[in-house]
């Protein structure tokens, strides 16, 4: 089925003149590229996260084929849901969904299940598809979102993406949609999300869930980060890199209560 855009001015502009300025915008000049397996990249509003998400896609050497992993902020529809036909539509048009690795994650046992219903109204993987369409002209994606948070089936969805991402004839990356610490001091959210990125640069799947876990930590997208964690290690990932890093009160001057945002590469 088609996915009309649910967030297109609310997270980011509606107007497709206005959205390609708001992403020139988040971009930077120049830069070095990774050939990433994967990345973490924020999904608050244009105004808030943009220049993180767009430093991130920047850094990266980007490929035709993505699997976008994000949270269930909703609770609605399966654990771990896959939309496997047609597009989605964002003011700058249709992005059509790669059908055959869709296909191929679903023959992964029964861990995946095919379910629009935990698409519909998630804003995590939509406000990533403009930077995608900006960026590369011509791409397929396949949207998963993740609402189960049991490090055991977490690490056999990364299991089975490597799996699959490892018979797949094409490159393809993964983007983990993730914001860090939600309505903290500016100087408590930096020390909590220290916590969660010290797992995330030892490639360490376990670990970054026990923090997020026993630290009470509120990256909302730490599920999804764990399962890209343990794709990237089956798959032979070597290094992470912090591309950059700020929080909400960059931009309304509140650092008592900020939103953090990471953008993270792993290759």
């Amino acid at each position: 089925m088609n996915r009309q855009a649910a967030f297109a001015g609310r997270f980011y502009p509606d107007n497709a003149s206005l959205l390609r300025d708001s992403i020139l915008s988040c971009l930077p000049a120049g830069g070095e590229q990774h050939e990433a397996l994967g990345i973490i990249v924020p999904h608050a509003g244009y105004m808030y996260s943009g220049a993180v998400a767009g430093a991130t896609y920047a850094a990266t050497n980007l490929p035709q084929t993505y699997l976008l992993l994000g949270p269930n902020h909703t609770g609605q529809g399966a654990l771990l849901s896959i939309m496997s036909l047609e597009h989605w539509e964002t003011p700058f048009g249709a992005a059509p969904i790669a059908s055959d690795l869709a296909q191929a994650l679903l023959g992964q046992g029964a861990l995946f299940e095919e379910d629009a219903l935990a698409h519909q109204e998630e804003h995590a993987l939509e406000v990533q598809l403009p930077f995608l369409q900006y960026l590369v002209p011509r791409f397929t994606f396949v949207p998963i979102t993740i609402g189960v948070h049991r490090l055991s089936t977490l690490l056999k969805a990364g299991q089975a993406i490597a799996a699959a991402l490892s018979a797949y004839p094409e490159r393809v990356l993964m983007v983990t949609s993730s914001d860090m610490t939600h309505y903290q001091p500016a100087e408590v959210a930096w020390r909590q999300d220290q916590k969660a990125l010290e797992a995330i640069f030892r490639l360490d799947p376990t670990g970054l869930h026990f923090a997020v876990v026993q630290e009470q930590l509120t990256m909302c997208g730490y599920a999804p980060a764990v399962v890209m964690l343990e794709a990237c290690r089956l798959l032979g990932a070597k290094q992470v890199k912090l591309i950059k890093y700020a929080h909400s009160g960059h931009v309304t001057g509140d650092f008592r209560h900020v939103v953090a945002y990471a953008g993270v590469v792993i290759d």
